[in-house]
This record gives structure tokens, C-alpha cells and sequence, in this order.
């Protein structure tokens, strides 16, 4: 039986484990990427393991997150990001050169390499054939020291394309029809790996779009074969050499299979408040429309911004919308000014935003209160805007564009022919934004701005646990519900005691206070707990509140991982109903927690308060557990360099 591509990469990279779905596997990691919303927290994780130098064959360190700079905070994380990058063998992507995602994609992606980073949407480089992985910024940081990457084995999904897609149908609306399918836990413990004859028809930032919002399934990560349209793109960059032909055996063979008809889809939108409450544009419009915002690390590319300015060109939005673009790379942005279509989308009315994050992760362009923002981003969680009461579209360039010309959600088939965009030939080449580390790191300063904290010492997870249930969720809790991002909060992303008095701010604003009052307490959520972004910090923050425990239906891939990192215990309930017998502020007893994990039992639950005994499990390998009782990934990295 052959290999499919999943299996290609995984056999040749593989450390220990066997590739049977399910069980753990260790893989060498080629490439890191962080962003400086978690990179600060990796790289202060990193150098604590006292290793001299990165081991990876590359890192790179990005500045794309926190670029609004209100107050010192920000810089003086970016000045030290870039003294750490040079100091341990880091490129350094400096702001304003782009997006993460989309400037590796550009300049250091290469197909048949494993790619990890601190961040979601990492599996935006599977559109070039790379086995990309978002994790946790401790996971970078060990990855960057030399050690692998743990992981259940994914089962893998075989997408199959099909035909080509019709007129005004995009990438995006590919993705999203995923999404409609899978919803947003459909994807955990799986890969996204897409074939068929469709697959030639999608350009290399087509194939990224789709391979980027797959995170919102939350599948381990997406991937596309690398074939002659991936060799087009390399040489375009000037890069042709990394490229490698990587496709899946004739005979391969799949866990599960999904087909999809490109040439039946039709523009659709993701509306409030999930990215798989998707439907047909057509179907939902005309809704008046506040704002517009083109960009993220989903849809900013040269391709999909010269669409948009091939929509505007000649005409101006509609005097209610508020249209703000911006471009995922300084390449981007110097094409199209360099060949005016830049000009045709300041002449149209749009407001031109630094190649950055931006509006995706709540940094500015927040909408009115009550307003309507149609995005080309990948997640419209409530309040992730900035603005509490938003109402957050998600759509594809074209449909956005129309949407600025007319006021309201609007089919793109209404302007009438379909317009053609090519590929260019070869991309505008300049890397002069991006600095190699220095080749003496005794020379190089480390400077450290007062808002960069110590880490947080973890402790050894006791043997049993008593607390409160501090507070008590419902389904698809977000990192973002956790621990908020945005212009007010992400600053703080290197100070923990800071950063933690936001813990579950959205959701109740008396948390941080309550779980200091309690010495900390246990969190009770139910399923998919954690889905969304990799920040770790919404384990990081609940850490340093003292929760001990997390009792769930079900968790998200990531967050779970950082729990244990962490030294916080991921509990799922072995009967779901036992979820509805306990409330806020019941007392709950775990007894016997280190004979229960070591030997692969169910842990039961005492509920003090109400006089009732249930079972929960951890599903947790051996590594794991090891982990999760010497107190978080650290803390076990440190023990295993003394033996």
C-alpha cells in the first residue's frame, strides 16, 4: 500500500512512534516560526533551556501582532525580539514587512519540510506541500532547542477537487465549504490533505487560503501536493531550487474521504458568530454593511488584492462603509504600487492599512457599536473585532469588494463579467527587511522594556486537588473568550500577573478576582474547549490564577496541549450529562490524581457541594503525564537535561 503526502513527510521525519492514528508519534521539526503576541513568552521559554543556538535548519522570528504602538509596550517587545533573534541564530522579519504566514510563504517555505509555529494558522505554508503545524509557544521553543514535536497521529481526510471553480466563486469559498461541512470541531485529529484534478486549477496562494481557515475545522493542519503549479510560484519568488515534486502514491490510501465539486460552488459568507455558520451569499444579503476590511493572513495576497482592485478601480464605496485594506507583505504592497493598482484602491476610497494583522486580531479598525463588518479574515468570534456587539461577516475578496461598492452584502455575480487576474511571472524580490542573525552573538544586547516579566514559576501538580468551580461554559469556548487579544490587552503579552487580570474578562469580569480570592479553582467547559488561536496564554494566565484543572466535554488540539504544558489538568467527563449537575461555585475533590494518570484510570470526581461522586479521564500518554506531574513541559525539559 503507498504513502499518501501526510505520510511521506511524517515517515521521513519521524523520531519515535509509528504512524497508526491515534497513538503518539515524535517528528524532527526543519522550521519555526513565532509572531511577537507569543514570541516574546517563546523566546524568554527558550533561553531558559540554556541551549547557545537554535538547531532548526531555520527559524524565524515575526513582527505582524502587536505593531499598534499606543504606548512603549509594544516596541520594547520588538526591540527585544530582535536582540534575541540575533543573539540565538534567528532570522528577524522586522514590522511592516508582513505577515507571518504570508512572508514565509513567500521567502521560506519549502515543500516535503515540517514547519511549527506559535501560531493557528501556520498551516498556511501547506499550500506550498510543507507540513505545517501551529502549537504552543513552549512546543517552538523546545523545537527551536532541538527536540521534537509530540503528537497523536491525525487520521488523514483525502479532500478531492473536483472540476474548476465557476465565475466569482474564489479559494475562500472552497475553505468555507469546508467549514460547512466539518463545523468547527470536524477537523480535530485529522489532516486536511486535498488531491484530484481541481487541485491544478488553484494557484499556490489559492491552495493557502484554503489551507490557512482549515484551522478553523481544527484539524491538525492542511496540505496540497507539491506539483509543477508549487515549482511556478518558487521560481516566481526566485527560489525554484528548494522546489521538490511531492504527491500522493497512486494506491495511497485515506481514513476518511471528502469530495467537493469546484464548479458548483457559489460565493458564500460565514455569518455571526462562528466561521461554519456559512450559507450562500445570495441567500443572506442584502445586509446594510458598516465596515469592510480585506486582508489577514487568509486573503492579502498579490492575487487577491489585485482582484479587489480590478473591482474598485474607476468607482468609489458607498458613503456608509468604511473600506480598510491591508496587504499581507511589503512585496505585496510595493507590487501594487509599483503597477498603480495601489492608486486605484486609494482613489476608490480605501483606507491603507501597514502590512500587518490588524483588524483580524482586534488590533484597530474596531467597528460602531451594533455595526456590520464584512471581513476576508478566518474567525468572527464575538468580540474578537474590538467591538462587543459587532456583527462579523466572513467572506472572499470579491464578495468584500462588491460589498464596498454597494453598502450591503453582495453577491459578487452581480457585476456582471468575471474578471481575470494573472499570476505574475515573477514576484518584486527584496529582503532587506528580514536581518540574519549575527554571526558573533557575544556582541549583540538583549535589551529588556520594564513590561517584560520573569516567567511564572510552575508548580508540581499535587497529588489531589480541591476548588472551586470558578466559573462554568458552554460549547466552542474560544482562546479569544479566555484570554482576550486586542489593542488593550495584547500589549501585555510579556507580563503574566498583568495579562492575567483579563482572564475571561468578556465573559465575567469578576473572575480574575474571584480566583485570587480562592487561591485559584477548577474551570468546567463544554465541547471544544480552547478552539481557536495557539496562544498559550490562555493557559499561561489561568496558570498564574492558581486553576489546577480543566473538566470538559471535549478540547480543542492546542489549548489542550498547553494546558498540560502548563501543568494544568485536561479532564473530559466519561458520562457528558454529569456536565449538567454541577454550577459555578460548587466545591469538587480529585483524590489520587498521580496512581489515576500513571496508571491509565479514570480519576473520580467528588462534588462536595452537592454530595455527588463521578468519573473523568485524561487520555494522556506516559510523556504526558510526566509532564503534567513535574509541573509543565519546562519544568520536565529541565529534568531531562540533568540526567
Amino acid at each position: 500500500m503507498g504513502y499518501n503526502i501526510t505520510q511521506k513527510i511524517l515517515a521521513s521525519h519521524l523520531v519515535s512512534g509509528s504512524l497508526e492514528p491515534g497513538k503518539e508519534i515524535a517528528i524532527r521539526i526543519d522550521q519555526t516560526l513565532t509572531q511577537d503576541a507569543t514570541g516574546t513568552m517563546a523566546y524568554l521559554q527558550f533561553e531558559a533551556m540554556n541551549v547557545p543556538r537554535v538547531k532548526t535548519e531555520l527559524s524565524v522570528s515575526y513582527v505582524d501582532h502587536n505593531t499598534l504602538q499606543t504606548g512603549f509596550e509594544n516596541a520594547d517587545d520588538h526591540r527585544f525580539l530582535q536582540g534575541m533573534a540575533a543573539k540565538y541564530g534567528v532570522y528577524f522579519s522586522r514590522p511592516g514587512n508582513g505577515i507571518c504566514h504570508q512572508v514565509h510563504l513567500e521567502r521560506f517555505g519549502v515543500p516535503g519540510k515540517t514547519l511549527l509555529g506559535s501560531d493557528s494558522h501556520t498551516p498556511t505554508a501547506g499550500g506550498l506541500g510543507m507540513l505545517a503545524i501551529g502549537a504552543g509557544g513552549l512546543d517552538v521553543a523546545v523545537a527551536m532547542a532541538g527536540g521534537p514535536f509530540y503528537m497523536a497521529m491525525p487520521k488523514v481526510v483525502n479532500v478531492r477537487l473536483h472540476g474548476r471553480l465557476a465565475p466569482w466563486a474564489s479559494a475562500k469559498d472552497v475553505v468555507l465549504e469546508v467549514l460547512r461541512r466539518l463545523t468547527v470541531k470536524g477537523g480535530v485529529g485529522k489532516v486536511l490533505e486535498y488531491g484530484g484534478e481541481g487541485v491544478k486549477s488553484l494557484t499556490v496562494p489559492e491552495r493557502a487560503t484554503i489551507a490557512n481557515m482549515g484551522a478553523e475545522t481544527g484539524a491538525t493542519t492542511s496540505i496540497f501536493p507539491s506539483d509543477e503549479v508549487t515549482r511556478a510560484f518558487l521560481r516566481a519568488q526566485g527560489r525554484e531550487e528548494v522546489w521538490v515534486e511531492l504527491l500522493a502514491d497512486p494506491d495511497a490510501s485515506y481514513d476518511e474521504v471528502l469530495d467537493i465539486d469546484l464548479s458548483s460552488l457559489e460565493p458564500l459568507v460565514a455569518c455571526p458568530h462562528s466561521p461554519d455558520n456559512v450559507k450562500p451569499v445570495h441567500e443572506v444579503g442584502p445586509v446594510a454593511v458598516d465596515q469592510v476590511v480585506i486582508g489577514s493572513c487568509t486573503n492579502s495576497s498579490y492575487l487577491d488584492l489585485m482582484r479587489v482592485a480590478a473591482i474598485l478601480k474607476g468607482k468609489v464605496v458607498h458613503p456608509r462603509v468604511s473600506l480598510v485594506i491591508a496587504p499581507g507583505s511589503r512585496q505585496v504592497l510595493t507590487m501594487l504600487a509599483q503597477n498603480g493598482a495601489l492608486a486605484d484602491l486609494v482613489a476608490a476610497g480605501a483606507r491603507i492599512l501597514e502590512c500587518a494583522c490588524g483588524p483580524c486580531i482586534g488590533m484597530g479598525q474596531a467597528p460602531p457599536s451594533g455595526g456590520v463588518s464584512v471581513r476576508t479574515n478566518n474567525r468572527n468570534f464575538k468580540g474578537r473585532s474590538g467591538t462587543a456587539d459587532a456583527q462579523v461577516y466572513l467572506v472572499s475578496p470579491e464578495t468584500a469588494a462588491a460589498t464596498a461598492l454597494t453598502g450591503y452584502l453582495t453577491d459578487p455575480r452581480e457585476l456582471g463579467d468575471p474578471l481575470v487576474v494573472e499570476m505574475p511571472e515573477k514576484f518584486y524580490i527584496d529582503d532587506r527587511m528580514i536581518l540574519p542573525p549575527a554571526e558573533d552573538p557575544t556582541s549583540v544586547e538583549v535589551v529588556r522594556g520594564p513590561n517584560i516579566k520573569p516567567l511564572p514559576p510552575a508548580k508540581p501538580l499535587p497529588a489531589s486537588i480541591q476548588g472551586r468551580v470558578l466559573i462554568k461554559v458552554g460549547d466552542n469556548i474560544t482562546t479569544d473568550h479566555i484570554m482576550p487579544a486586542g489593542a488593550k490587552v495584547l500589549p501585555l503579552r510579556s507580563n503574566i500577573p498583568a495579562m492575567a487580570e483579563y482572564v475571561f474578562a468578556g465573559v465575567d469580569p469578576s473572575f480574575a478576582r474571584r480566583a485570587k480570592e480562592a487561591g485559584g479553582g477548577i474551570i468546567v467547559g463544554g465541547e471544544n474547549y480552547g478552539q481557536g488561536s495557539s496562544r498559550e496564554h490562555a493557559a499561561l494566565a489561568p496558570m498564574y490564577l492558581g486553576i489546577k484543572a480543566v473538566l470538559a466535554k471535549s478540547f480543542a488540539r492546542i489549548h489542550r496541549d498547553n494546558l498540560i504544558n502548563f501543568g494544568i489538568l485536561p479532564l473530559t467527563f466519561v458520562e457528558p450529562a454529569d456536565y449538567e449537575r454541577i454550577e459555578q461555585d460548587d466545591v469538587l475533590e480529585i483524590s489520587n490524581i498521580p496512581e489515576a494518570l500513571r496508571g491509565g484510570l479514570e480519576l473520580e470526581i467528588k462534588n462536595i457541594s452537592r454530595n455527588f461522586t463521578f468519573k473523568a479521564r485524561a487520555q494522556m500518554t506516559p510523556r504526558e503525564v510526566e509532564i503534567l506531574l513535574v509541573g509543565g513541559l519546562l519544568n520536565y525539559v529541565s529534568t531531562q537535561q540533568r540526567k
